[in-house]
Protein backbone atom coordinates (compact mmCIF):
# COMPACT_ATOMS: atom_id res chain seq x y z
CA UNK A 1 0.00 0.00 0.00
CA UNK A 2 1.02 3.40 -0.71
CA UNK A 3 1.07 6.51 1.70
CA UNK A 4 1.62 9.82 2.51
CA UNK A 5 5.22 10.89 3.58
CA UNK A 6 6.83 14.04 4.38
CA UNK A 7 10.54 15.52 3.96
CA UNK A 8 12.00 17.99 6.05
CA UNK A 9 15.27 19.75 6.04
CA UNK A 10 16.30 21.61 8.83
CA UNK A 11 13.19 21.65 10.62
CA UNK A 12 11.98 22.62 7.29
CA UNK A 13 8.76 20.94 4.85
CA UNK A 14 10.78 20.21 1.48
CA UNK A 15 8.27 17.89 0.06
CA UNK A 16 4.66 16.56 0.42
CA UNK A 17 3.76 13.42 -1.41
CA UNK A 18 0.28 12.35 -1.20
CA UNK A 19 -0.47 9.09 -2.01
CA UNK A 20 -3.84 9.34 -3.57
CA UNK A 21 -4.55 5.91 -4.62
CA UNK A 22 -4.00 2.75 -1.97
CA UNK A 23 -4.95 -0.60 -2.53
CA UNK A 24 -8.82 -0.46 -4.59
CA UNK A 25 -10.34 1.59 -2.45
CA UNK A 26 -9.86 5.21 -3.47
CA UNK A 27 -9.84 6.70 -6.85
CA UNK A 28 -7.51 9.05 -8.88
CA UNK A 29 -10.31 11.29 -9.59
CA UNK A 30 -10.98 14.12 -7.35
CA UNK A 31 -14.67 14.94 -9.23
CA UNK A 32 -17.21 12.05 -8.53
CA UNK A 33 -19.18 10.63 -11.38
CA UNK A 34 -22.71 12.93 -11.23
CA UNK A 35 -25.88 11.27 -9.96
CA UNK A 36 -28.05 12.84 -12.52
CA UNK A 37 -26.38 10.59 -15.23
CA UNK A 38 -27.14 7.24 -12.96
CA UNK A 39 -30.78 8.00 -14.36
CA UNK A 40 -32.42 7.07 -17.95
CA UNK A 41 -32.56 10.29 -19.83
CA UNK A 42 -36.31 11.43 -19.76
CA UNK A 43 -37.93 13.80 -22.64
CA UNK A 44 -41.49 14.68 -22.37
CA UNK A 45 -43.60 14.78 -25.92
CA UNK A 46 -44.75 18.31 -26.51
CA UNK A 47 -46.76 20.20 -28.65
CA UNK A 48 -44.15 22.84 -30.37
CA UNK A 49 -46.47 25.34 -31.47
CA UNK A 50 -43.77 28.36 -30.80
CA UNK A 51 -41.37 29.98 -33.21
CA UNK A 52 -39.13 26.79 -33.45
CA UNK A 53 -38.35 24.47 -33.13
CA UNK A 54 -41.17 22.46 -34.46
CA UNK A 55 -42.08 18.90 -33.71
CA UNK A 56 -40.03 15.95 -35.24
CA UNK A 57 -42.23 13.30 -37.27
CA UNK A 58 -41.25 9.80 -36.45
CA UNK A 59 -39.94 9.53 -40.21
CA UNK A 60 -37.45 12.05 -39.89
CA UNK A 61 -36.38 10.72 -36.17
CA UNK A 62 -35.43 7.15 -37.66
CA UNK A 63 -33.93 8.49 -40.31
CA UNK A 64 -31.33 10.72 -37.99
CA UNK A 65 -31.22 7.12 -35.78
CA UNK A 66 -29.50 5.03 -38.80
CA UNK A 67 -25.46 4.14 -38.17
CA UNK A 68 -23.20 6.53 -37.72
CA UNK A 69 -20.71 6.37 -40.94
CA UNK A 70 -17.39 8.46 -41.73
CA UNK A 71 -17.59 11.89 -42.86
CA UNK A 72 -15.74 11.22 -45.81
CA UNK A 73 -16.87 8.11 -47.11
CA UNK A 74 -18.29 8.13 -50.38
CA UNK A 75 -21.61 6.94 -49.22
CA UNK A 76 -22.10 10.53 -46.79
CA UNK A 77 -20.77 12.22 -50.20
CA UNK A 78 -23.63 10.47 -51.99
CA UNK A 79 -26.13 12.03 -48.92
CA UNK A 80 -25.22 14.94 -49.21
CA UNK A 81 -25.49 15.57 -53.05
CA UNK A 82 -29.12 14.00 -52.50
CA UNK A 83 -29.19 17.43 -49.91
CA UNK A 84 -27.91 19.57 -52.71
CA UNK A 85 -30.50 18.72 -54.89
CA UNK A 86 -33.39 19.16 -52.82
CA UNK A 87 -31.77 22.43 -51.35
CA UNK A 88 -31.66 23.47 -54.87
CA UNK A 89 -35.57 22.45 -55.35
CA UNK A 90 -36.77 23.83 -51.88
CA UNK A 91 -34.92 27.54 -52.95
CA UNK A 92 -35.72 27.01 -56.61
CA UNK A 93 -32.44 27.93 -57.51
CA UNK A 94 -29.74 26.54 -60.03
CA UNK A 95 -26.93 27.37 -58.27
CA UNK A 96 -24.14 25.07 -58.12
CA UNK A 97 -22.42 26.53 -54.68
CA UNK A 98 -25.47 25.22 -52.41
CA UNK A 99 -25.17 23.27 -49.55
CA UNK A 100 -25.42 22.93 -45.88
CA UNK A 101 -23.45 24.34 -42.90
CA UNK A 102 -23.27 22.10 -39.79
CA UNK A 103 -25.26 24.88 -37.54
CA UNK A 104 -27.93 26.84 -37.17
CA UNK A 105 -29.66 29.34 -39.07
CA UNK A 106 -27.34 31.94 -37.25
CA UNK A 107 -23.81 29.89 -38.29
CA UNK A 108 -25.45 30.37 -41.85
CA UNK A 109 -25.92 34.15 -41.24
CA UNK A 110 -22.36 34.46 -40.32
CA UNK A 111 -21.24 32.54 -43.00
CA UNK A 112 -23.40 34.50 -45.84
CA UNK A 113 -21.80 37.67 -43.95
CA UNK A 114 -18.23 36.73 -43.23
CA UNK A 115 -17.56 35.39 -46.99
CA UNK A 116 -18.94 38.24 -48.70
CA UNK A 117 -17.75 41.18 -46.48
CA UNK A 118 -14.36 42.38 -45.88
CA UNK A 119 -13.20 45.06 -42.57
CA UNK A 120 -14.27 49.10 -44.01
CA UNK A 121 -17.09 47.59 -46.74
CA UNK A 122 -20.80 49.23 -46.67
CA UNK A 123 -23.37 46.91 -45.53
CA UNK A 124 -26.75 47.74 -44.95
CA UNK A 125 -29.27 45.73 -43.33
CA UNK A 126 -33.12 45.90 -42.80
CA UNK A 127 -34.50 45.97 -39.18
CA UNK A 128 -37.94 45.56 -38.77
CA UNK A 129 -37.59 42.79 -36.01
CA UNK A 130 -34.43 40.94 -34.29
CA UNK A 131 -33.00 39.32 -37.34
CA UNK A 132 -32.11 42.48 -38.62
CA UNK A 133 -30.58 43.52 -35.72
CA UNK A 134 -28.57 40.70 -35.58
CA UNK A 135 -26.93 40.77 -38.87
CA UNK A 136 -25.99 44.40 -38.25
CA UNK A 137 -24.14 42.85 -35.47
CA UNK A 138 -22.03 40.48 -37.06
CA UNK A 139 -21.19 42.77 -39.68
CA UNK A 140 -20.03 45.44 -37.19
CA UNK A 141 -17.86 42.58 -35.23
CA UNK A 142 -16.26 41.85 -38.45
CA UNK A 143 -15.53 45.60 -39.54
CA UNK A 144 -18.08 46.79 -41.74
CA UNK A 145 -19.43 49.97 -42.15
CA UNK A 146 -23.11 49.44 -41.12
CA UNK A 147 -26.11 51.24 -42.06
CA UNK A 148 -29.36 50.47 -41.28
CA UNK A 149 -32.83 51.02 -42.21
CA UNK A 150 -35.83 50.97 -39.95
CA UNK A 151 -39.04 49.83 -39.51
CA UNK A 152 -41.73 49.44 -36.60
CA UNK A 153 -42.32 46.12 -35.06
CA UNK A 154 -44.62 44.39 -37.63
CA UNK A 155 -43.89 47.01 -40.77
CA UNK A 156 -41.99 46.71 -43.82
CA UNK A 157 -39.98 48.54 -46.61
CA UNK A 158 -41.12 49.94 -49.84
CA UNK A 159 -39.15 49.07 -52.94
CA UNK A 160 -38.54 52.63 -53.08
CA UNK A 161 -37.59 53.08 -49.46
CA UNK A 162 -35.00 50.35 -50.23
CA UNK A 163 -33.39 51.79 -53.58
CA UNK A 164 -33.03 55.23 -51.49
CA UNK A 165 -31.10 53.73 -48.62
CA UNK A 166 -29.53 51.83 -51.69
CA UNK A 167 -28.38 54.86 -53.25
CA UNK A 168 -26.71 56.73 -50.19
CA UNK A 169 -24.82 53.60 -48.83
CA UNK A 170 -23.52 51.65 -51.79
CA UNK A 171 -23.68 48.69 -49.82
CA UNK A 172 -21.55 45.33 -50.84
CA UNK A 173 -24.28 43.92 -49.09
CA UNK A 174 -28.10 44.48 -48.66
CA UNK A 175 -29.41 41.98 -46.04
CA UNK A 176 -33.67 41.43 -45.46
CA UNK A 177 -35.38 38.88 -43.51
CA UNK A 178 -38.28 37.32 -45.88
CA UNK A 179 -39.90 36.03 -42.64
CA UNK A 180 -39.13 37.82 -39.47
CA UNK A 181 -40.46 35.26 -36.76
CA UNK A 182 -39.80 38.14 -34.19
CA UNK A 183 -42.88 40.68 -35.54
CA UNK A 184 -44.31 37.91 -37.66
CA UNK A 185 -43.87 39.60 -41.15
CA UNK A 186 -43.59 38.02 -44.80
CA UNK A 187 -41.64 40.44 -46.49
CA UNK A 188 -42.39 40.98 -49.88
CA UNK A 189 -39.40 40.25 -52.50
CA UNK A 190 -40.33 41.14 -56.03
CA UNK A 191 -38.09 43.95 -57.63
CA UNK A 192 -35.20 44.08 -54.69
CA UNK A 193 -32.59 42.20 -56.48
CA UNK A 194 -32.84 43.85 -59.37
CA UNK A 195 -32.28 47.39 -57.11
CA UNK A 196 -29.12 45.63 -55.64
CA UNK A 197 -28.12 45.07 -58.57
CA UNK A 198 -28.30 48.35 -60.03
CA UNK A 199 -25.93 49.26 -57.00
CA UNK A 200 -23.45 46.49 -57.60
CA UNK A 201 -24.67 45.09 -54.42
CA UNK A 202 -25.66 41.28 -53.33
CA UNK A 203 -28.97 40.87 -51.97
CA UNK A 204 -28.91 38.55 -49.01
CA UNK A 205 -31.73 36.72 -47.83
CA UNK A 206 -32.84 35.42 -44.34
CA UNK A 207 -35.60 32.91 -44.89
CA UNK A 208 -35.15 30.40 -42.02
CA UNK A 209 -39.05 31.47 -40.47
CA UNK A 210 -40.82 31.20 -44.14
CA UNK A 211 -39.37 28.69 -46.41
CA UNK A 212 -41.16 26.11 -47.71
CA UNK A 213 -44.30 27.67 -45.81
CA UNK A 214 -44.40 31.26 -48.39
CA UNK A 215 -43.78 31.17 -51.74
CA UNK A 216 -40.11 31.99 -52.88
CA UNK A 217 -37.85 31.99 -55.85
CA UNK A 218 -34.58 32.25 -55.35
CA UNK A 219 -33.35 32.79 -59.42
CA UNK A 220 -36.00 34.78 -60.35
CA UNK A 221 -36.12 37.01 -57.07
CA UNK A 222 -32.66 38.32 -57.98
CA UNK A 223 -31.52 36.46 -54.45
CA UNK A 224 -27.82 36.68 -54.77
CA UNK A 225 -27.34 35.01 -50.81
CA UNK A 226 -30.25 32.70 -49.63
CA UNK A 227 -30.18 30.60 -46.07
CA UNK A 228 -32.55 28.79 -43.74
CA UNK A 229 -32.38 26.29 -40.88
CA UNK A 230 -33.60 23.11 -40.52
CA UNK A 231 -35.87 23.13 -37.41
CA UNK A 232 -39.06 25.20 -38.76
CA UNK A 233 -41.06 24.19 -42.02
CA UNK A 234 -38.55 21.15 -42.77
CA UNK A 235 -39.28 19.90 -39.07
CA UNK A 236 -35.96 18.24 -38.83
CA UNK A 237 -33.57 18.47 -35.82
CA UNK A 238 -32.00 21.85 -35.27
CA UNK A 239 -27.76 21.73 -36.51
CA UNK A 240 -27.92 22.22 -40.35
CA UNK A 241 -28.61 25.25 -42.32
CA UNK A 242 -29.15 25.31 -46.14
CA UNK A 243 -27.03 28.30 -48.30
CA UNK A 244 -27.06 29.20 -51.82
CA UNK A 245 -24.82 31.61 -53.03
CA UNK A 246 -25.25 32.73 -56.92
CA UNK A 247 -22.75 33.27 -59.36
CA UNK A 248 -22.32 37.13 -58.53
CA UNK A 249 -21.63 36.54 -55.08
CA UNK A 250 -19.17 33.73 -55.80
CA UNK A 251 -17.32 36.20 -57.69
CA UNK A 252 -17.34 38.58 -54.75
CA UNK A 253 -16.13 36.23 -52.13
CA UNK A 254 -13.48 34.49 -54.43
CA UNK A 255 -11.63 37.83 -55.38
CA UNK A 256 -11.72 38.94 -51.66
CA UNK A 257 -8.14 40.92 -50.47
CA UNK A 258 -8.58 38.97 -47.44
CA UNK A 259 -9.22 35.66 -45.96
CA UNK A 260 -12.56 35.26 -44.36
CA UNK A 261 -12.31 35.53 -40.55
CA UNK A 262 -14.01 32.13 -39.32
CA UNK A 263 -11.77 29.25 -40.80
CA UNK A 264 -14.71 27.22 -39.88
CA UNK A 265 -17.15 29.26 -42.15
CA UNK A 266 -14.55 29.89 -45.00
CA UNK A 267 -16.84 29.19 -48.36
CA UNK A 268 -14.00 27.97 -50.02
CA UNK A 269 -12.94 24.97 -47.47
CA UNK A 270 -16.88 24.27 -47.28
CA UNK A 271 -17.28 24.47 -51.30
CA UNK A 272 -14.83 21.78 -51.57
CA UNK A 273 -16.20 19.59 -48.90
CA UNK A 274 -19.90 19.99 -50.60
CA UNK A 275 -18.01 18.71 -53.81
CA UNK A 276 -18.62 22.38 -54.93
CA UNK A 277 -15.34 23.35 -56.71
CA UNK A 278 -14.96 21.04 -59.46
CA UNK A 279 -12.01 19.00 -57.88
CA UNK A 280 -11.77 15.60 -58.34
CA UNK A 281 -11.23 15.56 -54.11
CA UNK A 282 -12.52 16.24 -51.11
CA UNK A 283 -9.96 17.41 -48.28
CA UNK A 284 -10.82 17.53 -44.86
CA UNK A 285 -12.61 20.34 -43.27
CA UNK A 286 -14.62 19.18 -40.41
CA UNK A 287 -16.15 16.35 -38.88
CA UNK A 288 -19.34 17.02 -40.50
CA UNK A 289 -22.60 15.68 -38.45
CA UNK A 290 -23.78 12.79 -40.23
CA UNK A 291 -26.82 11.62 -38.13
CA UNK A 292 -27.57 15.73 -38.86
CA UNK A 293 -27.42 14.68 -42.54
CA UNK A 294 -29.65 11.87 -42.39
CA UNK A 295 -32.40 14.12 -40.72
CA UNK A 296 -32.05 16.62 -42.94
CA UNK A 297 -32.02 14.45 -46.43
CA UNK A 298 -35.41 12.83 -45.21
CA UNK A 299 -36.75 16.52 -44.29
CA UNK A 300 -36.54 17.50 -47.70
CA UNK A 301 -37.42 14.09 -49.23
CA UNK A 302 -40.85 14.61 -47.25
CA UNK A 303 -41.06 18.52 -48.91
CA UNK A 304 -40.41 17.00 -52.36
CA UNK A 305 -43.47 14.55 -51.90
CA UNK A 306 -45.63 16.92 -51.21
CA UNK A 307 -44.35 19.50 -53.69
CA UNK A 308 -43.58 23.26 -52.69
CA UNK A 309 -46.50 24.69 -54.47
CA UNK A 310 -48.65 22.18 -51.97
CA UNK A 311 -47.18 23.00 -48.88
CA UNK A 312 -46.87 26.71 -49.74
CA UNK A 313 -50.68 26.66 -50.36
CA UNK A 314 -51.58 24.17 -47.09
CA UNK A 315 -49.57 26.87 -44.38
CA UNK A 316 -51.40 29.70 -46.62
CA UNK A 317 -55.05 28.39 -45.55
CA UNK A 318 -54.13 26.88 -42.40
CA UNK A 319 -52.94 30.30 -41.48
CA UNK A 320 -55.98 32.16 -42.70
CA UNK A 321 -58.07 29.72 -40.84
CA UNK A 322 -56.14 30.79 -37.79
CA UNK A 323 -56.06 34.20 -38.54
CA UNK A 324 -59.92 34.33 -38.76
CA UNK A 325 -60.42 32.59 -35.69
CA UNK A 326 -58.81 34.69 -33.38
CA UNK A 327 -60.37 37.22 -34.88
CA UNK A 328 -64.34 35.78 -34.19
CA UNK A 329 -62.39 35.46 -30.34
CA UNK A 330 -61.76 38.93 -30.01
CA UNK A 331 -58.07 38.96 -30.58
CA UNK A 332 -56.11 41.61 -32.68
CA UNK A 333 -53.34 40.03 -35.02
CA UNK A 334 -50.06 42.72 -35.04
CA UNK A 335 -49.28 42.32 -38.32
CA UNK A 336 -52.29 44.83 -39.55
CA UNK A 337 -51.56 44.21 -43.52
CA UNK A 338 -53.18 41.04 -44.56
CA UNK A 339 -50.26 40.55 -47.30
CA UNK A 340 -47.73 41.04 -45.10
CA UNK A 341 -48.56 38.60 -42.09
CA UNK A 342 -46.11 35.64 -42.34
CA UNK A 343 -48.23 31.98 -42.50
CA UNK A 344 -45.54 29.92 -40.15
CA UNK A 345 -45.67 32.26 -37.23
CA UNK A 346 -48.35 33.79 -36.07
CA UNK A 347 -47.99 37.12 -33.86
CA UNK A 348 -51.36 37.97 -31.53
CA UNK A 349 -51.08 41.16 -29.84
CA UNK A 350 -50.87 40.38 -25.73
CA UNK A 351 -54.62 40.36 -24.66
CA UNK A 352 -55.21 43.65 -22.45
CA UNK A 353 -55.25 43.12 -18.89
CA UNK A 354 -53.02 40.17 -19.04
CA UNK A 355 -49.34 39.38 -18.24
CA UNK A 356 -48.29 37.36 -21.17
CA UNK A 357 -46.15 35.26 -19.44
CA UNK A 358 -48.99 33.89 -17.23
CA UNK A 359 -50.53 33.24 -20.26
CA UNK A 360 -47.75 31.04 -22.04
CA UNK A 361 -46.07 28.95 -18.51
CA UNK A 362 -50.33 28.29 -18.11
CA UNK A 363 -50.64 26.43 -21.92
CA UNK A 364 -47.57 24.93 -21.28
CA UNK A 365 -48.25 23.59 -18.29
CA UNK A 366 -52.04 22.59 -18.43
CA UNK A 367 -52.21 21.26 -21.97
CA UNK A 368 -48.01 20.35 -22.36
CA UNK A 369 -48.07 22.85 -25.35
CA UNK A 370 -45.68 25.46 -26.35
CA UNK A 371 -46.48 29.06 -26.89
CA UNK A 372 -43.84 32.21 -26.91
CA UNK A 373 -44.25 36.00 -26.06
CA UNK A 374 -42.03 38.31 -28.10
CA UNK A 375 -38.57 38.33 -29.41
CA UNK A 376 -36.05 41.92 -29.58
CA UNK A 377 -38.43 44.72 -30.04
CA UNK A 378 -41.41 42.66 -29.82
CA UNK A 379 -41.00 41.48 -26.22
CA UNK A 380 -44.43 42.38 -24.26
CA UNK A 381 -46.39 43.04 -27.66
CA UNK A 382 -46.87 39.55 -28.46
CA UNK A 383 -47.99 36.06 -28.58
CA UNK A 384 -45.92 33.98 -31.29
CA UNK A 385 -47.49 30.74 -32.36
CA UNK A 386 -45.51 28.50 -35.12
CA UNK A 387 -47.31 25.96 -37.20
CA UNK A 388 -44.82 24.63 -39.19
CA UNK A 389 -44.33 21.89 -41.27
CA UNK A 390 -46.37 18.87 -40.01
CA UNK A 391 -47.56 21.32 -37.40
CA UNK A 392 -49.29 22.89 -39.72
CA UNK A 393 -53.06 21.77 -39.86
CA UNK A 394 -56.53 22.96 -38.82
CA UNK A 395 -56.72 20.02 -35.77
CA UNK A 396 -53.52 22.00 -34.46
CA UNK A 397 -55.02 25.43 -35.14
CA UNK A 398 -57.94 24.04 -32.89
CA UNK A 399 -56.04 22.96 -30.07
CA UNK A 400 -54.25 26.11 -29.91
CA UNK A 401 -57.44 28.00 -30.06
CA UNK A 402 -58.36 25.61 -27.10
CA UNK A 403 -55.33 26.25 -24.75
CA UNK A 404 -55.89 30.36 -25.53
CA UNK A 405 -59.75 30.28 -24.71
CA UNK A 406 -58.96 28.11 -21.31
CA UNK A 407 -55.49 30.57 -20.06
CA UNK A 408 -57.50 33.75 -20.80
CA UNK A 409 -60.63 32.31 -18.10
CA UNK A 410 -58.05 31.40 -15.87
CA UNK A 411 -55.29 33.49 -15.75
CA UNK A 412 -55.61 36.66 -14.01
CA UNK A 413 -56.50 40.04 -15.60
CA UNK A 414 -56.11 43.39 -14.46
CA UNK A 415 -59.08 45.66 -14.21
CA UNK A 416 -56.67 48.81 -14.82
Amino acid sequence: MLGDFLIFENGKLLWFYCACRTAGNMSSVSVPPPKCLQKPLVVPHRHMFGPGPSNVPPRILEAGANPVIGHMHPEIFEIMSDIKSGIQYMFQTQNNMTLAVSGTGHTAMECAIFNTVEPGESVLTAVNGIWGERAAEMAERIGARVNTIVAPPGGFFTNAEIEQALSKHRPVVFFLAHGESSTGVLHPLDGIGQLCHKYNCLFLVDSVASIGGAPLYMDQQGIDILYTGSQKVLNAPPGTAPISFSERACQKIFNRRTKPVSFFLDLSWLANYWGCDGKPSRVYHHTGPVTAFYSLRESLAVLVEEGLEKSWERHQKVAEYFHACLENMGLKLFVKEKKARLSTVTTIVAPHGYDWKEITTYIMKTHNLEISGGLGPSVGLVLRVGLMGCNSSKANVDMVLAALKDALKHCHKSKV
